[in-house]
């Protein structure tokens, strides 16, 4: 794998982007002018591989106090995540979970938070599709490679509109790259409208004819592994709240299934030499190598990190406590323990069976010194992103995050399955039975099936799953968007982990939430700058 391929080539297009933010500036000669870009196929690559770095994918970038974006619109508004020092520094965390978000107080935050992706739809995919689109653009480049570059444009284009509709619900449909200041006004469309295009995105970039391969197998290029599983959670979400189009369940078990019957890709299994009654040898787990490895076939779209070049930042102190600077041990300078799971989180996990939830899987409770001292912490902590070699020497983390993998899929499938037909059938069991048997340390997966298939309510069964979901994602940022499309919000329901409406639902924080807190606010400095946002969605 060569982690290098492309980064040089984003700073020449970065360039090309220069020479048209603002009109009233002279470009310095050096500087590479739109018209005399996409005259070769390096030109096309490098309008492309920008897209790698920028808006959706910029905002899973960890920072030392505060985690990522894509942590603030996943975690902590769900109360069920806390940053016990992150929340100290920054006001905006605490906000969030005490559900009082302000256009105004917050309203540079909401800006970065809306601008960011709309940059890279504007300014990045908009301007690479319309030029890719055009043959007479970048000689030398293949008609093949032409249509598979048009297909990562139109990706990117959808996960940064995903990411958009998810935050603010309804938002502007932009689809040309801005050249001049007419039509720069744009009202919101509805959330189904803002789907609808997403699906037409990702409807091109599935004829595209990306490789059929795992991401990491494919340069750490998207494939069509990639556009499948992102499909497939598109559809969850456009079947769920708030577009309630039930039809896109049948959908999201067929995007789902292609995936889990191609051979060419596999779910991780535990290591030669593991057995689950031996805890000497659970270093060995299925687990473990999801946390150390970056190439894996259950990987269909990655956010990749390099050492050298883009390093994933201070996300390895997320699994330590404060205190443990004072331990003179490690090279960061703090640690936040930034996503850190509420017992009700911790509840869904059987103590006595699932592997992820034991020492140094998902979770650890305990640091042991070379010399052999022993520091306890006050309760699990995230062992997900422990990097030995960041946190003991380099200071450079580089292990990639997940975006969506194979086990997510066998998950969506369940679901999906039982949704369309409202009936619990051995398929849908099959796929649900095959997560928890991984995870299982005293269950194989015939006893795990006949479990979950005497499960006959249909409902039930679903509540599984999405307890099973966050079993298995508790670490890759999916909580609050199954939260906001089912409106079932995690809870303790007489003594057990189970699920309670949405809307009603007190979070741990004491705050009860409403519909007002489903989205964001549109912050103060972007609403005063398009006045349009301000007028009823368009919804056709």
């Amino acid at each position: 794998m060569e982690k290098t391929r492309y980064y040089l080539a984003i700073g020449v297009f970065l360039l090309v982007l220069a020479s048209c933010n603002d009109f009233l500036q002279e470009n310095p000669k050096s500087s590479i002018t739109q018209d005399k870009f996409f005259t070769s196929s390096s030109d096309a690559y490098s309008a492309v591989n920008v897209l790698y770095r920028k808006g959706f994918m910029a905002a899973m970038n960890s920072g030392s106090y505060t985690g990522c974006a894509l942590m603030y619109s996943t975690g902590y508004r769900t109360g069920l995540i806390d940053n016990p020092v992150g929340r100290g520094n920054n006001m905006f965390i605490t906000r969030m979970q005490q559900l009082n978000v302000d256009s105004i107080t917050d309203g540079s935050t909401m800006q970065g938070l809306w601008s960011n992706p709309y940059e890279v739809i504007v300014r990045n995919a908009n301007y690479a599709i319309e030029n890719l689109s055009k043959e007479e653009n970048c000689p030398g480049l293949t008609e093949v490679e032409r249509k598979q570059l048009l297909g990562e444009a139109h990706f990117f284009r959808a996960l940064n509109y995903f990411y958009l509709v998810r935050i603010f619900g309804p938002v502007p449909i932009i689809l040309n790259h801005y050249v001049s200041l007419e039509d720069l006004y744009v009202k919101r469309s509805s959330e189904k409208l803002v789907y609808k295009q997403i699906m037409a995105d990702l409807d091109i970039a599935l004829a595209a004819g990306l490789p059929d391969k795992p991401m990491p197998e494919n340069g750490f290029r998207i494939s069509r592994a990639s556009v499948l599983a992102l499909a497939a959670d598109i559809c969850m979400n456009m079947a769920g709240f708030p577009v309630l189009d039930e039809s896109k369940y049948a959908l999201a078990a067929k995007y789902s299934k292609e995936l889990i019957n191609n051979s060419a890709y596999a779910l991780i299994q535990h290591g030669n030499g593991f057995d689950a009654g031996d805890v000497s040898t659970w270093n060995k787990s299925a687990y473990n190598t999801l946390r150390t490895s970056d190439n894996q076939k259950e990987y269909l779209f990655v956010k990749e990190y390099d050492a050298t070049i883009s390093n994933a930042n201070e996300q390895p102190t997320w699994c330590l406590p404060f205190e443990a600077v004072t331990w003179n041990v490690f090279k960061y300078p703090v640690y936040i323990n930034a996503w850190h799971p509420d017992p009700i989180l911790h509840a869904a996990y059987d103590e006595n069976d699932d592997l992820r939830f034991q020492e140094k899987q998902y979770f650890h409770s305990s640091y042991t010194e070379a010399n052999g001292t022993i520091h306890t912490f006050d309760s699990k902590y995230a062992y997900f992103w422990w990097e030995e070699e960041a946190l003991l020497s380099t200071q450079r983390a580089q292990k990639d995050i997940c975006v969506y993998r194979l086990g997510e899929m066998y998950l969506t499938a369940a679901e999906a399955i039982v949704r369309s037909g409202n009936a619990v059938t051995d398929e849908a069991a099959g796929y649900l039975a095959t997560i928890k048997a991984r995870a299982s340390l005293n269950k194989d997966y015939n006893t795990i099936f006949n479990e979950v298939k005497a499960i006959t309510d249909p409902e039930a069964f679903v509540e599984e799953v999405l307890a099973e979901k966050i079993r298995e994602t508790l670490f890759e940022f999916k909580l609050w968007t199954d939260i906001a499309r089912t409106r079932k919000y995690p809870a303790i329901v007489n003594g057990k982990f189970g699920f309670v409406p949405l809307i009603g639902a007190t979070n741990p924080f004491g705050s009860t939430y409403t519909v007002n807190n489903l989205y964001f606010p549109l912050g103060e400095p972007v609403a005063q700058r398009n006045p349009l946002l301000a007028e009823s969605p368009l919804t056709e």
